[in-house]
């Protein structure tokens, strides 16, 4: 399968101490200082057992939540909107059926990953451009791990425009729409309002209408 990922030389993972963002680092202090027993570092992905070598299917989140991920340091965990995502994917076979929004819970995915496109919470929940920029290196770096992928769900604009970014496209070529499907880089790439509890309390985003992404990828990765 040919690709325009970026090249497999970028770093995957930041330092736990990651000082390329100012402002993330300040709020990141901050929360340590309040709540030294909470993760409050940046979330490293979350792998299926068999490893990176097995990923098809990527899950690109935007960033962690202050008392979700940030707090358990597993992405979606602790918050809303893992609810419905780890329904979802058990539902469509991309997870078993033991998310208890605990690490020890012992869900595990299915030739599937979770990657935030920004790794360190923001505050309000809102990464800057600046931000989201700096941090691509490591979202391409991981990417260009995963020897398999075949198809990203991007969860919100942000995430979506900077996976077509990581993919070597302009977001422009593949515009950000629920439910809209793109080949970018000879990557699938499904769009979704993100799962948060905002969005699915305001009727934005319905759980039908999030099964019918994850149902589109799911026949996809099957032809």
């Amino acid at each position: 399968m040919s690709s325009t990922r970026a090249p497999e030389n970028l770093p995957a993972e930041p330092s736990r101490d990651c000082p390329l963002c100012p402002r993330l680092v300040a709020f990141r202090e901050e929360w340590r200082a309040k709540e030294p027993d909470w993760h409050n570092a940046p979330v490293p992905p979350l792998l299926p057992p068999e490893g990176a070598g097995a990923v098809r299917l990527l899950i690109a989140g935007l960033a962690p939540g202050l008392r979700g991920a940030n707090r358990t340091g597993r992405p979606f965990t602790g918050d809303y909107a893992g609810d419905l995502l780890y329904a979802t994917l058990a539902r469509y076979g991309f997870a078993n059926d033991r998310f208890a929004a605990r690490t020890d819970d012992g869900l595990e995915l299915i030739d599937t990953a979770i990657v935030n496109a920004v790794r360190c919470v923001p505050p309000q929940n809102k990464p800057v451009g600046a931000e989201i920029n700096t941090c691509r290196q490591f979202f391409s770096g991981r990417m260009a791990t995963f020897p398999k992928l075949a198809a990203v769900v991007t969860l919100g604009r942000i995430a979506h425009d900077s996976t077509v970014r990581a993919l070597g496209e302009r977001p422009s070529v593949a515009p950000f729409g629920h439910n809209a499907h793109h080949m970018v880089g000879g990557i699938a790439v499904f769009s979704s309002y993100h799962c948060s509890r905002y969005n699915t309390n305001t009727g934005r985003l319905t759980e039908a209408m999030f099964h019918d992404v994850f149902e589109n990828a799911a026949a996809f990765l099957k032809r």
